[in-house]
């Protein structure tokens, strides 16, 4: 029997254990740090507002000195922390300077480690349930060890899923712009992806992102894109037609894949919520590469 655990193990392993590393980095960073109730407490905000289980500690991860980790009361929770992530959750193009003034007030010198946990409350909750979408429900493995390095896991799993190749250049570029014209990332909007004008992108492709379920691009195109809207906007309920539509165009690899770089791509929300989302160039777009290694290269030449 298939399930979304399974079929991230089977078809993208590398991103499987680094999305493992993830989250047992969050709540070691959370536990270590003093805002595990906090994280814990947004999680079950998440999933109120999301329609989605949410993401909780298990096993060892579960405990603190013994005793079940569990949400702190209500009033014991900076109210500015739960209003940042809710907005960041919901829409973060729509963050306010006063919502994000008061949550670094109230985070301090933890704001950085605690917006990338709020960050993973948010997004593993929509990829496990868009993976559970596709191939069906079943448990998800609980934290299996790994050091309190949230950055830094966060970064392997953003140097791993662009290794994967099951998706087409063009197809992962109009992806990668869909999510980052819905949360309005500057950085993100003005950068063009060489491989993807080498396959033969251009300007009309680009614009048909706005418009693309009335479109001429591919059926493969408008379908990952439609799912994308989904893991976007309502990723407790994911039609049915947007389920079928992508299934009739891709294989299973790609179906995974596109999972995995949604989830990746919208690594943006961090820098929008906290105003760090700026662009490298003024006027124009900026052209970028994937290195071997996973890291990004800028400012290059389109041929």
């Amino acid at each position: 029997m298939s399930s979304g655990a399974r079929a991230l193990e089977r078809y993208a392993p590398e991103a499987a254990g680094a999305l493992d590393a993830v989250v047992t980095a969050t709540w070691a960073v959370s536990a270590g740090r003093g805002f595990l109730d906090t994280v814990l407490a947004a999680a079950a905000q998440n999933a109120d507002l999301l329609d989605l289980p949410p993401l909780a500690p298990s096993g060892p991860a579960a405990t603190t000195g013994g005793a079940v980790v569990g949400a702190a009361p209500a009033d014991a929770v900076p109210p500015a922390v739960l209003a940042f992530a809710a907005q960041c959750t919901l829409d973060v193009a729509s963050v306010t300077a006063d919502q994000r003034a008061l949550f670094l007030a109230a985070a301090g010198p933890a704001s950085g480690d605690l917006a990338a946990a709020l960050w993973v409350v948010d997004l593993v909750p929509r990829t496990r349930a868009a993976l559970d979408a596709l191939f069906g429900p079943g448990p998800w493995p609980g934290p299996t060890g790994g050091d309190a390095d949230l950055w830094g896991a966060l970064d392997r799993m953003i140097r791993v899923v662009p290794s994967l190749d099951a998706l087409d250049p063009v197809t992962s570029e109009l992806v990668r712009l869909r999510g980052a014209r819905q949360h309005d990332c500057r950085l993100c909007r003005s950068l063009r992806s060489r491989p993807a004008l080498r396959a033969g992108a251009d300007d009309d492709t680009f614009a048909a992102i706005d418009h693309h379920a009335d479109s001429d691009l591919p059926p493969l195109a408008r379908a990952a894109l439609a799912f994308t809207d989904a893991m976007i906007w309502t990723p407790g309920y994911i039609p049915v037609t947007t389920l079928g539509d992508l299934q009739a165009t891709t294989t299973p690899a790609q179906q995974v894949e596109l999972v995995l770089d949604v989830t990746r791509n919208a690594l943006n929300k961090i820098a929008v919520g906290l105003g760090a989302d700026a662009a490298h160039v003024e006027d124009g777009v900026e052209i970028y590469d994937v290195a071997p290694d996973g890291s990004l290269v800028y400012g290059l030449d389109a041929d």
